[in-house]
């Protein structure tokens, strides 16, 4: 037997760490709503499913499950038109696995919309209107989350965020403010001491995580001293640490002279940079701000044909290709040029939809790729770097269209009475 562990969705439903309750599961697992009912209009649940995905990929276990696109009344109000923002949202937070509310399995034929978990859906039933018409919908998400389990997740950013509170209660309604040009993963202070350690210049993971940054949330300035000396072990290997200088322990069992010892060690005054070995810690400046300091460049950046445009992303990477999943947020076409941290490779648009793959137009210089991006309203491709090539520009032919006048003519007939 195998467990799937989901636990909060938001707030602080049990008094435990999040990462640790899903760590020693088979599959993490979350939950996501589609706007309505209980939701009052919003997707609920992406710091749940962030959270999850974390647990996967700093622990090992690949593959992140979520309830999902959970209803409430207005059964037959659904399609996959108004679903689809709902699931590529959880696509963006690190979704693999879609677990859709509620119960496909359905013992009664003349009772609509079926057996349910009380007022609560999706009904993704055969009793659904558009049930014999779900091929499609269900094809998109099992490529989706097919391509999206290859590979390893790509992170610029691990985000520690304390050890007296949960991921869904601080980050509710708003999640860490972490430039959108990079990814990021939570860290809690178990996978922190325990898992993390440094290796030319990175933060890595056994399971082959490799991150550039430790981002600390203010929530971490109460600080237990085991945490403060790995940070401090971390920082001597070459990490970089980015964050507020802690102001005391919660523990009665420290020893706060060794806590104070270690902290003003590390951290200086407001707005300073202090090398301790081989890394440095930041206090007083935002992650961007550390980010353009270090030449971390920008793992995904696109051009904003409107102020409102806005697109997601995930990458994944693997031996021998860059697998980018972008995700247009808005309900209009986009035109727009994306830039891509990846150089000397070919580009494919694949399309999870249809299934369709296409070669894109490209020109890559100084280590990032630019490619012509025709998004449709709430579309998401894949953008996949396969062969090596020398070949630093590639153009494909814009299709054209010619407007033809068709006449058509109809024998006559005589009709009787």
């Amino acid at each position: 037997m195998k467990r799937y562990s989901e636990s909060h969705e938001n707030g602080r439903a049990l008094i435990a760490d999040g990462m640790e309750v899903k760590r020693t599961a088979a599959v993490p697992m979350s939950a996501m709503w589609t706007p309505g009912g209980l939701s009052a209009g919003s997707i609920l649940h992406e710091a749940d499913i962030r959270e999850s995905a974390s647990v996967a990929h700093i622990y090992g276990q690949n593959l992140v499950a979520a309830e999902s696109l959970t209803a409430m009344g207005n059964s037959f109000g659904y399609s996959p038109e108004i679903l689809k923002p709902t699931a590529d949202m959880e696509l963006a937070s690190g979704l693999n696995r879609f677990v859709i509310h509620t119960s496909v399995h359905q013992p009664t034929d003349d009772k609509f919309p079926g057996l349910g978990l009380g007022p609560f859906g999706q009904w993704f039933t055969r009793h659904e209107t558009w049930a014999e018409q779900a091929k499609s919908w269900t094809e998109y998400l099992a490529r989706s989350s097919y391509l999206l389990q290859q590979g390893k997740f790509v992170a610029d950013v691990i985000y520690y965020y304390g050890e007296d509170n949960n991921i869904t209660s601080l980050f509710k309604t708003k999640l860490p403010e972490v430039p959108e040009a990079y990814n990021y993963d939570f860290v809690n202070a178990d996978a922190l001491i325990n898992v993390l350690a440094v290796s030319n210049g990175q933060i890595v993971t056994p399971s082959g995580m490799q991150y550039r940054i430790l981002a600390l949330d203010k929530n971490s300035q109460q600080m237990t001293l085991k945490v403060a000396k790995k940070i401090k072990e971390l920082v001597e290997a070459g990490a970089i640490v980015v964050g507020p200088k802690p102001i005391n322990t919660p523990s009665l069992t420290d020893d706060k002279t060794a806590f104070n010892s270690i902290i003003n060690e590390l951290w200086e005054a407001e707005n300073t940079a202090k090398t301790i070995g081989k890394g440095i810690v930041y206090t007083g400046q935002s992650i961007q701000e550390v980010l353009n300091k270090t030449n971390i460049a920008p793992d995904f950046e696109y051009t904003k044909p409107q102020p409102d445009t806005k697109l997601l992303y995930v990458h994944r990477t693997l031996p021998e290709q860059e697998i980018y999943w972008i995700n247009n947020r808005n309900n209009r076409v986009e035109n727009l040029e994306a830039t891509f941290r990846v150089s000397g490779k070919s580009v494919e648009i694949w399309h999870p939809d249809t299934g369709k793959t296409e070669a894109a137009s490209y020109s890559f210089a100084n280590g990032v790729t630019k490619v012509a991006l025709h998004l449709e309203p709430n579309d998401a491709v894949f953008v996949v770097f396969g062969e090596n090539t020398t070949q630093t520009t590639h153009v494909v032919p814009t299709p054209t269209e010619t407007k033809m006048k068709l006449e058509l003519e109809f024998p006559k007939r005589t009709w009787r009475s």
